[in-house]
């Protein structure tokens, strides 16, 4: 079965440049006329909102949700007593406007995903496994699967847009 929106991993060591990437990657796919959505998994305990603000009392007060909204975007807060899954947090997305969701983290889903490396890392390259479509790295290297060069931006765009076209093939 077929995801809708598709997910995309980006995935590698910490410092391999993952958030970097999706930086200049989200504008150059925009401007291919896709519709990006990212998900971003951190280790830490993330906190949107600042104590004292309205939204942080009504969690502070027992509210589950709180959505904070202006007339440029909105934004809807969650606590969770466990983690919760990719399939959850992409459920959240509004498909009206999301053609493709991008996942930094969550480096054990079985999606497919473009495995970061750079050649100055202390730490090998990692196990390519089933779901990685491609390698992004600054050296030359033999595999299986498509190698990008890690710093030319419009070539992984390509990419990306070349495999994002197979699930409207």
């Amino acid at each position: 079965m077929t995801i809708h929106p598709p997910f995309l991993g980006i995935t590698g060591y910490s410092g391999s440049g993952k958030t970097t990437l999706l930086e200049q990657l989200i504008p150059q796919l925009t401007a291919k006329g896709l519709r990006v959505s990212v998900i971003k998994h951190s280790h830490h305990n993330a906190q949107v909102d600042k104590p004292g603000k309205d939204s942080w009392r009504m969690k502070e007060a027992g509210a589950a949700q709180v959505i904070m909204a202006c007339d440029q975007r909105w934004a809807l807060m969650t606590e969770t007593p466990q983690p919760v899954s990719l399939a959850y947090l992409s459920a959240q997305f509004d498909p009206r406007l999301t053609d493709l969701i991008l996942v930094e983290g969550f480096k054990q889903e079985p999606i497919a995903k473009i495995l970061l490396h750079r050649q100055g890392m202390t730490k090998p390259l990692p196990e390519i496994d089933e779901n990685v479509i491609a390698l992004a790295t600054d050296y030359p290297l033999e595999s299986s699967v498509p190698v990008l060069d890690i710093n030319q931006i419009a070539q992984i765009a390509d990419f990306i847009l070349h495999w994002r076209n197979q699930f409207n093939g």
